[in-house]
């Protein structure tokens, strides 16, 4: 006569502890089912933002592109492009009496005649995002013969040197109307390399290392202005 009672008490029992403990894996379950999904989301944000950094890179990759597709206006009469170092020379045969950063009045119409081919061929570039232009121009000296102690004793005045012609250039410019100090569109930056920067011609043409470069590098995106 106990046996029935025992198995409907044993009865009584499992089926409550059954559902508890479905009840707990569904709990469980539906724990592990939100936090997966919150982890897809937050990854799917992620791939989002992923693919439209990439694309905006993408955009802005065509745009530089297309910009020095543009630039390639310069080349001619006045400017070559170097591939190697990728940067425009200054074909204007310019040289400098030794020491001196003063520009002659021989070479002075074709300088004007460059600076105006510059300004146009920025001004004239169409882009479909803000751009502005780090403008580099960069003044150069050329050694003394192999063996010439002045090669070292006036190693460090040549990078003032050369500075000096480059700003020479600039301020030709200027007072000729060409102040590229004054486009909000262009950074411009002087430099001088003395003896030494990347691009030198050797041997017999070491004289023609008394010239000056020009590097223009786009860069697009919004910007900040610094005023």
């Amino acid at each position: 006569m106990n046996q029935p009672t025992q198995n409907r008490e044993s009865s009584d029992f499992f089926w409550p502890s059954y559902v508890d403990l479905m009840t707990s894996l569904f709990v469980v379950m539906l724990v592990l089912f939100v936090y997966s999904f919150k982890l897809f989301k937050d990854r799917e944000g992620e791939l989002k933002q992923a693919n439209g950094e990439l694309k905006a890179k993408a955009e802005e990759l065509e745009e530089i592109n297309k910009i020095k597709r543009s630039l390639q206006q310069l080349e001619g009469k006045y400017f070559k492009y170097d591939p190697t170092n990728e940067r425009h020379e200054l074909l204007v045969p310019v040289q400098f009496r030794a020491g001196q950063d003063v520009i002659e009045e021989r070479y002075k119409p074709a300088l004007l005649q460059a600076g105006r081919t510059l300004r146009t061929v920025l001004k004239s570039i169409k882009t479909d995002q803000p751009v502005r232009y780090l403008v580099i121009v960069e003044g150069m000296a050329a050694r003394y013969p192999q063996g010439d102690p002045r090669n070292a004793h006036e190693e460090q005045l040549t990078y003032q040197l050369s500075y000096r012609r480059a700003l020479s250039l600039l301020n030709f410019w200027k007072q000729n109307g060409l102040d590229f100090t004054q486009d909000r569109s262009i950074e411009l930056v002087i430099g001088g390399s003395g003896f030494y920067g990347t691009g030198r011609y050797a041997g017999r043409r070491e004289g023609d290392n008394k010239r000056f470069l020009i590097q223009v590098i786009p860069k697009v995106g919004r910007m900040r202005s610094s005023q």
